[in-house]
Order: C-alpha cells, then structure tokens, then sequence
C-alpha cells in the first residue's frame, strides 16, 4: 500500500469519527433543548426563558440591594427616635421633679390660707362677711385640688408615685370622709347616708382615700336633690366600697369618656361642675397602679354608682393604722378646749396660721420653729399632741426623727407628722414609726376629727 492510500484511509476513517461525534453532539443538544423547552411552561422559546430568569435574577438582586437601604434607613430612624425617648423620658421626669418642687412651695402659702380661713370661720361675722369667707374657702379648696390633681397626673405617667400598702380597718378611712362629706352634703341640701363596715382590707389609705374622696365630691357636686350614699359590700374577691348618688346619671355614651383627660360628664343644668375634669382620670390611674378594679353602674334620670374592690387583709392592722375618728362632739364635751398643742414648723406663716385655727378650737397652742424655743414658751407644760412639718431645713433632723426624740422624752406623747410630700415612703416610715401622717394642704375637719381621736384614747 502507497502513501497516498494510507493517507486517504486514514482521512476517511477522522471523517466517520467527526460525523459520530457531531451526531452525538446534535443529540445531547437536542436533548438539552428538550428539557429547557419543558422547563419553560407556556413559552417554548429556549432563549426567552433564559432572558426571563437572567432579567429576574437582576430584580431579585436590585431589591435585596433596595430592601438592605432601607433596613439601614430604619436602623438609623430606630437609633434617633431611641434618643428621642430617652430625652423626652429625661425631660418628663425632670418636670415632674420640677412639679413636685414647685407644688410644695405653692403648697406652703395654700396651706396656711386654709388655716387662716378655717380659723375665721368659727368668729361671729356678719352674714355677709361669713358668706365671703365661705367663698375663699372653697376657692382655696379647688385650687388645692387643680394642684394636687396636676402633680399626681404627672408623678403617675412618670412612673415616681408608688403605692405603699398596708392592713387597716375601712372604718379608719370611712368614717372621717363620712364626716366631712356629711357636712358638704348638707351645704347642698343633700343627705349623705353611711353605712359602716367592720372588715379589714389592705390597701394604700391616702391612695384609697383619694379615689373615694373623688367619688364622693362628684356625687356631691351633680346631685342637685336627693340623697349620697357611701357603703360597702363583701364580695368574694374583696370589700367593694361605693358611692351612689340620686343625680341626674350617666349615659351609657359617656361612661369610657369621662374616665379621660379634660372630660366631664355633660351636665348643662349644673351650676356646680367647676374643674377640669381631671379627677375621674387620677382615680383611673391609681385604680391600675392599686390592682384594685373601679367600676360604674348608672341609669339616666335615676343616679350614678361608683364602686372600687378592695382585697381583704392578710394579717392585722398595725394600731395607729386602725384608729377610730371619733365624731365631732359638742362644745360641751369637747376634748379639745383646753388641750395643750405643740407645733413645730420653719415657716412662720404656717405656725401663725395653725395658732390660729387650733385656738379657734380652744386649744393651748405652743408653737415655734425648733424644740428649744416651744419648750422655753411652754412654761413646763407637758403636751397631749405634738403636730410637726417633716421638712424642718436642709440641715436638720425630719418631723419622724424629732417626734422620736420628743416621745423619748414625753412617753405616751401622739405625734402628727404633716408634709407635702406624698410619697410612700415618708407615709411608711411614719407608720412604722408608731405616729399619724397628714398630707398639705390640711383638711380642717380631718385634722380636727384626729385630735379629738388621739385625745379621747389619751
């Protein structure tokens, strides 16, 4: 065989393998073609779906790229307004502080109006005169009650007012705003009938007494004729304490609102809704601060009931916790003609205007800023009650340690400790300390009811 014919075979047979692999080739190919064709759903163009998952693949990126931005943006935004609570928290306790300052300082002067007030009172003026008086007590009362609504509003959103609860007999409570609200009632015309209760209940009293006190100024105030009632029922979960009232009632449409802000309940025909709607807002607070439920029943035309649960106690009441007001006597049996009274207070104006009411009462008042001087002025008379500010100056001892230190000295002397200061704290270290707390403003009639009280136990 020549050269020419081995290249020739030797061409051929590259030539059979060419086409054998270009033949397997065009049916692998075929065969991919096929899949992706199958793949493709309703388009049978190869390439169209091949576009479609490139140019779905490229929005798919776009949009995480986008949706990353934005989380950034978000962080960003979250970081700011983190540092925006912050501040407005900052700045809401800073103003409760400031509120708390101020309102003692307003507190100071408002108290010792009240004092001078209560003690004009009881002079013989001429009717036109007592009717003035009359108003400036009032007017001084809503104005306590604008500031101390303010101050507690605030001190609830900021979180700084904390209960302090106690076992004590609902009697101690009840009984001294029977008597007060008795005697309110009566200036209106109204009837306040009360029904006592043994049961024992725990709770934080000044607390308490604020919702109660809320209720019954209300009933007062939209009761044009009729009668008040305050009472309780034993329920299995606690004592429910109500207030209902023979008023015009409460639409159903009003019942959630008037538990807002700045709401009232829409009584054209009342010429006694002064406030600021306020009042059933703190009571709304204090209810969930408490854990103690408030409820209201009502029919239009047919009165308004008020009610709050409050748990039975655990264990007994401390005694000065479950102290009895007594009720006002007559002049003739009075335990407090006579009765020797030191007050001790830094500001002058408090101590001329305690002098003042406490004599109205006839009552031996010896009071002064510090012990040295009460005891000098005293004449060695020894004293039934002691009534004395907590706050005595920066550098001095408070109201809770001097009473102490005078108890020590005059063994079975009471102690009144009086502050502006509401908070648990103060009331739970007095407490504990054997003594009796009064909140500034003072109440007259409360402050008087206590004395008779201690006086008659002494």
């Amino acid at each position: 065989m020549d050269l020419f014919q081995l290249t020739t075979n030797t061409d051929a047979a590259d030539v059979a393998a060419l086409r054998e692999e270009n033949r397997r080739l065009r049916k692998v190919c075929q065969a991919l073609m096929e899949r992706v064709e199958t793949g493709s759903g309703a388009d049978p163009a190869p390439y169209a779906a091949f576009e479609r998952s490139v140019l779905l693949a490229e929005q798919v990126r776009e949009r995480t790229d986008a949706l990353q931005r934005t989380l950034d943006e978000l962080s960003q935004v979250n970081t700011r307004l983190l540092a925006a609570k912050a501040e407005a928290e900052a700045a809401n306790l800073s103003k409760t502080k400031f509120l708390a300052a101020v309102s003692h300082d307003l507190l100071q002067p408002l108290n010792a109006a009240r004092l001078f007030a209560s003690a004009l009172e009881t002079h013989s003026l001429p009717d036109t005169s007592q009717a003035l008086v009359g108003h400036i007590g009032r007017s001084l009362k809503d104005v306590e009650g604008l500031i101390g609504t303010l101050v507690d509003i605030s001190r609830l959103d900021a979180g700084v007012l904390h209960a302090d609860k106690a076992p004590f007999a609902v009697s101690t409570l009840l009984d001294a705003l029977a008597e007060e609200y008795r005697q309110v009632a009566g200036v209106r015309g109204l009837t306040l009938h009360y029904v006592p209760s043994s049961a024992v209940v725990e709770s934080d009293l000044a607390l308490l007494a604020r919702v109660i006190r809320n209720f019954l100024s209300n009933a007062v105030r939209y009761t044009e004729q009729g009668r008040v009632l305050l009472g309780c029922r034993r329920r299995r979960d606690g004592l429910e304490i109500m207030v209902g009232d023979t008023g015009p009632g409460i639409p159903e449409q009003q019942r959630e609102a008037i538990f807002l802000e700045f709401r009232r309940a829409n009584q054209p025909n009342s010429s006694h809704s002064r406030g600021l709607g306020l009042g059933l807002a703190i009571v709304d607070r204090i209810s969930a601060m408490l854990g103690q439920p408030i409820s209201l029943a009502s029919s239009p035309g047919a009165g308004a009931l008020f009610s709050i649960t409050v748990p039975y106690a655990t264990a007994a009441p401390p005694a000065v916790a479950s102290t009895h007001y007594t009720p006002l006597p007559d002049v003739a049996e009075d335990p407090l003609s006579g009765c020797v009274i030191w007050v001790i207070d830094d500001d002058l104006a408090i101590i001329e205007g305690m002098q003042a009411l406490l004599g109205s009462w006839g009552c031996r008042v010896r009071a002064a800023a510090t012990v040295s001087a009460l005891e000098a002025a005293s004449d060695g008379e020894r004293p039934s009650v002691l009534l004395v500010d907590y706050h005595l100056g920066d550098h001095r001892e408070t109201g809770i340690e001097l009473a102490a230190r005078l108890q020590r000295r005059y063994p079975g002397l009471a102690a009144v400790v009086i502050t502006a200061n509401h908070e648990a704290e103060i009331k739970r270290a007095t407490r504990e300390a054997g003594m009796y707390c009064l909140l500034k403003p003072l109440k007259p009639l409360r402050l008087r009811m206590l004395l008779a009280t201690l006086l008659n136990k002494a």
